[in-house]
C-alpha cells in the first residue's frame, strides 16, 4: 500500500510524517479534504471499534492465566 506524505503539521490523521487514514480525498484547487484539525473532531464524532474489540480480547484472555494456587496443582 503507498504511503502519503504529509505537510500539515496539526492533522489528526499525522503519523510520522505520513498520513494513517484508511482512504483520502484531494481536491486539485484545494488539497487534501481529508485534513482535519484536533479541534474540528468532537467527542460525539468518534467512535472507536477498536477499543471495543480490545476490551472483548482482554476478558477473554482472563481465562487464560491460571492462579498461584491453580499452578500449583498442576504440577
Amino acid at each position: 500500500m503507498p504511503r502519503i506524505r504529509c505537510h500539515y503539521v496539526d492533522c489528526v490523521f499525522l503519523d510520522d510524517e505520513y498520513c494513517g487514514t484508511v482512504a483520502i480525498e484531494i481536491d486539485p484547487g484545494e488539497g487534501c479534504m481529508t485534513y482535519t484539525r484536533p479541534n474540528d473532531i468532537s467527542d460525539d464524532d468518534w467512535v472507536d471499534d477498536d477499543l471495543e474489540e480490545w476490551d472483548e480480547i482482554e476478558s477473554d484472555d482472563d481465562d487464560l492465566w491460571l492462579d498461584e494456587d491453580e499452578y500449583k496443582s498442576k504440577i
